[in-house]
């Protein structure tokens, strides 16, 4: 491979897993305040394949697109005034969201202050597989419901990605943690921290919850999850609807039962992922990984994920 260029899954146009084609593109260039990471590892997101679909973040994107926002690595090169990292500091982040990072390639470039070091305990597998999950969870818990000591909070497809880590820090904030997820799924989240645990396929969530404090939806409105959990939740309290943001029906039966209802995107945040290293390393949480593919592989790992059973993630390794 030349030094100025890198291997990478790109995409002339969007359509189904057989658009995602591996090749040799040119490596990018650290503008100032910027690094350019060597990725070791790049995790797959729903956006990803929503995306590649021409749904997702489509609309930000121009083609050819390089698809990707989970990266995990080692430092480069930095640009000029780079202060807080340097060539040869693992790194992982979720650079740029929503707009293109080309994730899915051997370097990527972005600025400095969107990365963090990755956890010291875990590989590049497992933080590739973080951020964009882990921040999810986060800034919908910390930063958007507050969580605190003692509240009853549920979460929605509590096996996914999102899901099993939005489970681990309801539990480290001091919430009851109610999860839905299919039966199979329950002694794995209950090790987890999950309180509680509820099959979605066999019970209505709303005929056994009783009332929560916060509803972390990571279904929307598929199948009216989003508005069915207004009817759990108390007055006052709110339900954080994140695939499909707040539609009218959900605005409208909120208003109604005095129930707040808030959508969320997720934005890079190196302080919050620093915040998640720290608690990777103490034991606190973990991140599972189902399954690892080659670049060469990942129409075959979008066509798994595709299909909504994985447990936790899926992560390209790039490096080889």
């Amino acid at each position: 491979m030349s030094e100025r260029t890198m291997r990478a899954v790109t995409i002339q146009e969007f359509g189904g897993p057989e658009v995602l084609t591996t090749g040799q593109v040119e490596r990018p260039v650290p503008l100032p305040t910027e690094v350019l990471v060597r990725v070791h590892a790049a995790g797959i997101n729903p956006v990803d394949w929503k995306t590649r679909e021409g749904h997702g973040m489509a609309a930000l994107q121009r083609l050819p697109l390089i698809l990707g926002w989970d990266v995990s690595g080692v430092v480069e090169e930095v640009g000029f005034g780079v202060t807080t990292l340097a060539p040869g500091d693992e790194v992982y982040g979720m650079p740029w969201f929503p707009r293109p990072a080309g994730g899915y390639a051997e370097f990527v470039t972005a600025p400095s202050r969107q990365f963090a070091r990755k956890p010291a305990s875990i590989g590049h597998v497992e933080s590739a597989a973080l951020p964009l999950a882990a921040l999810t969870a986060w800034q919908a818990l910390v930063d958007t419901a507050g969580v605190t000591q003692g509240q009853r909070v549920l979460v929605h497809a509590a096996a996914g990605g999102v899901g099993h880590l939005a489970v681990q820090f309801a539990k480290h904030l001091g919430a009851e943690v109610i999860a839905t997820a299919s039966e199979s799924r329950h002694p794995w989240l209950k090790e987890l921290g999950a309180d509680e645990t509820i099959d979605y396929t066999r019970q209505r969530f709303e005929d056994v919850t009783g009332k929560v404090d916060v509803v972390i939806d990571l279904v929307g409105a598929q199948d009216g999850t989003d508005v069915r959990s207004v009817a759990v939740t108390r007055p006052g309290g709110l339900v954080v609807s994140i695939p499909s943001g707040v539609s009218d029906a959900l605005a409208a039966a909120g208003a109604q039962a005095r129930v707040r209802t808030s959508d969320l995107l997720v934005e890079p945040d190196a302080t919050a992922l620093t915040l998640v290293a720290g608690l990777v390393d103490s034991g606190a949480v973990r991140v599972e990984v189902e399954r690892t593919f080659p670049l060469e592989q990942v129409a075959e790992a979008h066509r798994l994920g595709e299909a909504g059973r994985t447990r936790g993630k899926l992560v390209l390794e790039v490096a080889r």
